[in-house]
C-alpha cells in the first residue's frame, strides 16, 4: 500500500521565468497579432457604447466588432452606414482606429515610447522593425519618426485641399468642411475607404478637386513608407534607389496605367457606371476606380452595376495590392513581381531570376510563393463557404471575399445583407489579410536555417 505525498513545489530559475519574454521578443509577428487583437477589442467596446450611435441604445456586438475590425485593419467594409448610423463620437472612434491601424499598433506604441523616453529597448526595436520592414535595428528610430512625419504631412495637405473644396463648392460650414477634410484625408492616406457620405464618393464622381487629392493620398499610402523615405532622400539620384524601391514604383505605375485603361474601356458604355458621364468624367472615374481596388475602398460609381469582367479584373488588382510596409493590403506588388519574374526565367530556361542587375535569392522566391499560394487558398476556401451557404452569385461573393482579405473595402452591396456567420468570416479575413502576409513573411525569415545534410535530388514529373 502506497501513501500519496504531495510533490514539492517546483522553483523555476529566474532565467526560466523570463523565457516567455524571450519568446515574444524573438517572435515579433505574434506580438503584432496580439496588439491588433487588443485594439479591435477596445474599438469594439467603444463602438458599443450608447454615445457611439445617434439613436437610442447602441450598436450590436457584431456591428461594433465588424466596424472596429474594418477600421483598425484599414479595410472600409461596413455593415451599417458610417454617415448616418454612427454619432460624432462613433465617427471619431472610427477615425482614431483608422489612424492607429495605418501606423501599426506596435509602430505607434514604439513611436510613443520613443517620444517619451527618447530611446527604444531591444524588444521594441525588433517588433517595430518587423512591422515597418526596417533594414536593420539601428535605423528603427529614423524609420519611426519618418513614418510619423510623412503620415501627418500628407494627411494635413490633403485635408486642407478637401476642406477648402467642401466649403467653396458645396456650401459646407467651416466646422463641417474641416471635419470632412480631416476624416477623408486620414481615411485616404491609410487606405481605409471609409466615407461620411451614404453613397461614398459617388456624388463627386466628376469633381477632380475631391477625387484627385484622395487618389494621390491613397497612392502615397499604398506605395509604402520605405519607398517614400528613400525617394525623398535620393530624389536627385534615382540610380541609387534600392531594388525594392525601383520595383515598387515600376509595378505601381504599370498597374495604375493598365488598370485605368482596363476599367475605363470596360465600363465606357455602361449606363450604370461611366456611360452617362462626359469623356473627361469617364476618364477621371476610370482612373479613380483603377486606383481604389489596389489599395482603398472609396468608390465614385456603383460597384454593383459594373460588368462581370470588370469585377473579375478588380479582383486581380485587389489581390495584388500595393507596396510593402505601407497601408495597402493584398499580397503586395513585390511578391507578385517576384513570381512573375520567376515564371519568366523558367520559360526562358534561365538558372537565376534577375532583377535590375541583381540576382534574387531562392529564399525570396520561396517566400513569395508561400505567401501567394496560402493567400489563394484562404480566398478560395472562404469563397466556397459563403457561395455554398448563401444565395448570392459567385462574382459577388468572390468580390467581397477578396476585398476583405486584401483590406480594400470595395463592395457590391451585399456585405450588410450577409448572414451573421458570413460577416464573422469577413472579420477573420480582414484580420488575416492585414496581419497574415506580414506575420507569415516574418515567420518564414525567422525560421530560415542552414542544413548540414542535403538529400539526393529527385525530379517528379511537372505538368
Amino acid at each position: 500500500m502506497s501513501i500519496w505525498t504531495p510533490r514539492p513545489p517546483v522553483r523555476r530559475h529566474p532565467r526560466q521565468a523570463r523565457d516567455w519574454r524571450r519568446t515574444w521578443s524573438h517572435n515579433p509577428g505574434r506580438t503584432v497579432v496580439v496588439g491588433f487583437a487588443s485594439g479591435i477589442a477596445i474599438g469594439t467596446g467603444l463602438l458599443m457604447l450608447p454615445v457611439a450611435t445617434p439613436g437610442p441604445g447602441g450598436a450590436t456586438a457584431l456591428e461594433a466588432l465588424f466596424t472596429a475590425t474594418s477600421a483598425l485593419c484599414v479595410t472600409g467594409l461596413a455593415v451599417v452606414d458610417t454617415a448616418t448610423d454612427w454619432s460624432a463620437f462613433g465617427q471619431a472612434t472610427i477615425l482614431a482606429l483608422i489612424q492607429v491601424g495605418g501606423f501599426g499598433i506596435m509602430t505607434l506604441a514604439s513611436l510613443l515610447g520613443l517620444l517619451i523616453s527618447r530611446q527604444l529597448g531591444l524588444s521594441s526595436r525588433i517588433v517595430a522593425a518587423a512591422e515597418t520592414k526596417s533594414v536593420g535595428l539601428g535605423d528603427v528610430r529614423t524609420v519611426l519618426l519618418g513614418v510619423a512625419r510623412i503620415s501627418l504631412t500628407v494627411e494635413a495637405l490633403t485635408a486642407v485641399v478637401l476642406a477648402v473644396r467642401f466649403a467653396i463648392a458645396y456650401d459646407k460650414s467651416l466646422g463641417s468642411s474641416v471635419w470632412l477634410g480631416v476624416f477623408h484625408s486620414v481615411s485616404a492616406f491609410n487606405n481605409a475607404g471609409f466615407a461620411l457620405f451614404s453613397d461614398n464618393l459617388a456624388g463627386f464622381v466628376t469633381d477632380p478637386w475631391i477625387c484627385l487629392p484622395i487618389a494621390v493620398a491613397v497612392i502615397l499610402g499604398g506605395i509604402g513608407f520605405p519607398v517614400i523615405m528613400e525617394v525623398m532622400r535620393q530624389h536627385r539620384r534615382p540610380r541609387r534607389w534600392s531594388v525594392h524601391t525601383r520595383l515598387t514604383l515600376l509595378m505601381t505605375a504599370i498597374l495604375l496605367g493598365g488598370g485605368t485603361v482596363f476599367v475605363t474601356a470596360a465600363e465606357w458604355t455602361n449606363p450604370g457606371t461611366l456611360g452617362t458621364l462626359d469623356a473627361p468624367g469617364r476618364v477621371l472615374a476610370g482612373f479613380f476606380q483603377a486606383v481604389m481596388p489596389r489599395t482603398a475602398g472609396f468608390n465614385s460609381v456603383d460597384i454593383s452595376a459594373m460588368n462581370t469582367g470588370t469585377l473579375l479584373g478588380s479582383d486581380v488588382l485587389m489581390f495584388i495590392g500595393g507596396g510593402s510596409a505601407g497601408t495597402a493590403g493584398g499580397i503586395k506588388v513585390g511578391t507578385f513581381a517576384v513570381l512573375l519574374l520567376a515564371i519568366t526565367a523558367e520559360l526562358r530556361g534561365d538558372p537565376d531570376v534577375d532583377l535590375f542587375d541583381r540576382r534574387l535569392s531562392p529564399a525570396v522566391i520561396r517566400q513569395a510563393l508561400a505567401v501567394a499560394l496560402l493567400s489563394v487558398a484562404v480566398v478560395v476556401v472562404s469563397t466556397m463557404v459563403i457561395a455554398m451557404t448563401s444565395t448570392y452569385t459567385l462574382d459577388q461573393v468572390l468580390y467581397e471575399v477578396v476585398s476583405a482579405f486584401a483590406t480594400v473595402g470595395l463592395s457590391t452591396g451585399i456585405t450588410a445583407q450577409l448572414a451573421a456567420g458570413h460577416q464573422l468570416l469577413l472579420v477573420v479575413l480582414m484580420f488575416a489579410g492585414r496581419l497574415g502576409p506580414v506575420t507569415l513573411a516574418s515567420a518564414l525569415v525567422l525560421r530560415e536555417r542552414q542544413r548540414l545534410v542535403r538529400r539526393p535530388e529527385g525530379r517528379p514529373l511537372i505538368g
